[in-house]
C-alpha cells in the first residue's frame, strides 16, 4: 500500500462534541432564514459547537460555490451562482440579529466575476458598521488574483482585521492550491500590511511540512507584515482530498507558537483544532 493510501489515527485530541445547545441552535436558525452561508458547515469546522454555542460564526459571501478546486477544501466547486446584491443587507441584519461583537467574514473565489466580487465584498462591510456600528469586522479574502485594486476596496472599507491564508509552506502550495501562488498571497499579504491594517493568515500543519519550513513561512510572513498567525492541523474531508501525512502533536503546536512569538508576531494561535478564524474576537481585543 503506498504511503498516500495509508490512512491515519485520528488522536484522541481531535475528537470533538456533536453540535447541540440553545446557542447552536439560535445561530442555526439565523443562517437558515437569512439564507446565509457560513464556512463553519461548508468546511466541516470542529469548533462550530463551541462558536455557534457561543453565538457567534463566520459567514461565508457571494455564494458557497467557489471557481476553484484546491485539495484540502471541503467547499464545493463548480459555476456560481449570478451574485447576489441583496446579500450584503441580510448579512448585516443577521449579524445585528446574532447580537456579534466581532464578525468574521469569508466568501468563496469568484474568478468568474470581473472583480472577483470585491464590490460586494465592500458594500457588505458597509452595511454591517451601518447596522452595527459597535461591532468590529474581520474579513478572510481570496487572492483577487493579486489586483491591487480590488484589495484596496476591502480596505478601504476599513474593517478591524484583513485576512488571507498563505494555507501551507511554500514547497507543498503547488500540490495543495488550485491556482493561488505562494508568493502572490505574500504580495497581497504585504500590501494589506502597508496599509497598516492588522493583518493576519493562517496555515494547515499536517500536510508534510518539517519545523524547518513552518519557520521559514513565519519569517515570509514577518516580513510581509503580518502579525496575527494561526496554525491548525489539517482534517482530511473526503477521500478525494488530499490525505493527512501527520497528525501534529499538541506539544509541537506549542512550540510552534511560542516560536512565532519570540520571532515577533503579536499574536499567534497554535494548536490542533485551531482554524483561521477560531477565537478571532480575541485577537481584536489583544492588538487594541
Amino acid at each position: 500500500m503506498k504511503q498516500s493510501d495509508t490512512l491515519l489515527r485520528k488522536p484522541d485530541w481531535l475528537k470533538i462534541k456533536i453540535p447541540s445547545g440553545k446557542g447552536y441552535v439560535s445561530v442555526k436558525n439565523i443562517v437558515a432564514q437569512h439564507k446565509l452561508h457560513t464556512i463553519c458547515t461548508s468546511g466541516h469546522c470542529p469548533n462550530m459547537q463551541e462558536c455557534w454555542g457561543r453565538g457567534t460564526a463566520t459567514l461565508m459571501i457571494l455564494g458557497d460555490i467557489c471557481t476553484r478546486s484546491c485539495r484540502f477544501c471541503n467547499v464545493k466547486t463548480g459555476r456560481p451562482l449570478p451574485a447576489d446584491w441583496e446579500e450584503p443587507q441580510r448579512v448585516a441584519e443577521s449579524v445585528k440579529l446574532m447580537g456579534l461583537k466581532h464578525a468574521v467574514l469569508t466568501s468563496v473565489d469568484r474568478d468568474d466575476l470581473e472583480d472577483g466580487g470585491a464590490e460586494i465584498w465592500a458594500m457588505t462591510i458597509t452595511k454591517i458598521k451601518e447596522l452595527s456600528p459597535e461591532t468590529t469586522i474581520e474579513t478572510l479574502i481570496p487572492d483577487f488574483d493579486g489586483r491591487e485594486e480590488l484589495i484596496q476596496q476591502i480596505i478601504d472599507a476599513a474593517p478591524e482585521v484583513i485576512s488571507h491564508n498563505l494555507e501551507t509552506v511554500r514547497r507543498i502550495t503547488p500540490a495543495t492550491r488550485s491556482r493561488a501562488k505562494y508568493d502572490r498571497s505574500l504580495k497581497v499579504l504585504k500590501y494589506i500590511a502597508d496599509s497598516e491594517i492588522v493583518t493576519k493568515s493562517g496555515i494547515m500543519a499536517g500536510l508534510g511540512e518539517t519545523p524547518g519550513e513552518v519557520y521559514e513561512l513565519m519569517d515570509d510572513l514577518l516580513n510581509a507584515g503580518v502579525s496575527v498567525l494561526t496554525i491548525g492541523q489539517y482534517l482530511q474531508p473526503t477521500k478525494t482530498h488530499l490525505p493527512v501525512k501527520e497528525y501534529v502533536t499538541p506539544e509541537q503546536f506549542r512550540e510552534y507558537e511560542q516560536v512565532g512569538l519570540k520571532k515577533g508576531f503579536r499574536f499567534v494561535e497554535s494548536s490542533p483544532l485551531v482554524r483561521s478564524s477560531y477565537h478571532a474576537e480575541k485577537h481584536v481585543a489583544k492588538i487594541n
